[in-house]
């Protein structure tokens, strides 16, 4: 938290001497551009400069606002509206630095009233009253730091900022990613469902192949029988798993809820689930996050080696999933389960995040848009 004040404050000071600058440019832009009003050919030339330099110092903004301010902003503008932004924002500027001067001085008259209280200059009801003032001279310089940071975002967003035909071709190139996401986790689902059939079922159904062979060359075997039976049950249960990590049918039957009880008991490690949505999410949305609970806890239980999960799912503006577990941590994201889960929430339009140290704690947060 203080380095983030240092880094805003830093970032006031710099747009106060922009500012400056910015006057100064102003103000020369203002007397080459009078005199060549009336000519038609030297106004374009004037105007052309003059949008050229306002560009120049706009970059310097955004780089400033990029690095200390964490505004991010688009490269489109216009030469014009680089002088409608300087315009205003130059004023600005010399606020945030009125602002800093009285940090200060405030900074400057508490190292004097400490001072005259080591040396018993002060009194003790003298001391309270001067804490108190500066406590509220800090927050009202922190409080001044902060507005001056929002108004510098807000008019670099308006000004600066993408153009429609920048925020169409973003917005085309997250859905053509989201769409590759989801062919890629599509393609990757039907891999593993393929290789659970491969090499369980279908390997179970060869066996019960042979022993119904040998059941009949040898009639009245019943032990053989008794097998067959047994194993028959052992593919219906590997089946209905197959099924169910293709796509569980309490999800649509019983809910979200119900579901990820189901995750919980069949995970083989305790599961500590906090559901706290009133009602059921879009149909998309409770997929996903299904989804992303099912490969968290089974990620949990067979790599973290964890001894407990904790799941959350709760609704603010967003459906928010959160996973956590005590294992030995060092998930990979890039890896094929939790990339898939990426896609999958990407292309929601929703955001999903892992945070997994070496030793863990192993936190999977995805957040889903629900309107």
């Amino acid at each position: 938290m203080v380095w983030t004040w240092v880094r805003v404050g830093v970032g006031v000071l710099l747009g106060a001497v922009t500012g400056l600058v910015e006057l100064v440019y102003l103000i020369w832009a203002g007397i080459i551009l009078v005199p060549a009003w009336p000519q038609p050919r030297a106004r374009r030339a004037a105007v052309q400069r003059i949008q050229a330099g306002a560009r120049n110092l706009a970059e310097v903004e955004r780089w400033r606002l990029a690095a200390f301010l964490r505004a991010e902003n688009a490269s489109d503008y216009t030469g014009a509206r680089a002088v409608e932004y300087l315009v205003l924002r130059w004023a600005v500027g010399l606020l945030g630095g009125l602002v800093l001067l009285l940090f200060l001085y405030g900074a400057a008259v508490g190292v004097v009233w400490v001072r005259d209280l080591l040396v018993g200059r002060s009194t003790l009801l003298l001391a309270v009253a001067q804490v108190l003032l500066g406590a509220v001279g800090l927050f009202l310089c922190v409080q001044g730091f902060a507005g001056i940071a929002a108004i510098e975002r807000h008019l670099a967003r308006r000004f600066l900022g993408p153009s429609r035909r920048e925020a169409l071709e973003r917005r085309i190139t997250e859905l053509s990613t989201s769409r590759a996401g989801v062919v890629a986790a599509v393609d990757t689902e039907r891999r593993r469902i393929e290789r659970d059939l491969h090499d369980g079922v279908q390997q179970r159904l060869v066996a019960l192949g042979m022993l119904l062979g040998r059941a009949r060359r040898a009639p009245g075997s019943t032990e053989l029988v008794a097998q067959a039976h047994e194993e028959t049950q052992q593919i219906l249960d590997e089946l209905r798993d197959v099924a169910w990590r293709a796509y569980p049918a309490a999800l649509d039957n019983l809910g979200l809820h119900e579901a990820l009880l189901r995750v919980a008991e069949r995970a083989g490690i305790p599961v500590r689930l906090r559901y706290e949505l009133d009602e059921r999410p879009p149909t998309a949305v409770e997929t996903a996050a299904y989804f992303v609970v099912s490969e968290a806890v089974t990620n949990a239980a067979k790599h973290a080696y964890a001894q407990e999960v904790t799941v959350d799912v709760a609704r603010a503006d967003k459906l928010t999933v959160r996973v956590q577990d005590d294992g030995v941590g060092g998930a990979d994201p890039s890896g094929s389960g939790l990339s898939g889960l990426a896609r999958r929430v990407a292309a929601l339009d929703g955001e999903f995040t892992v945070d997994s140290p070496a030793g863990g704690p192993t936190v999977i947060v995805a957040e889903l848009p629900c309107a």
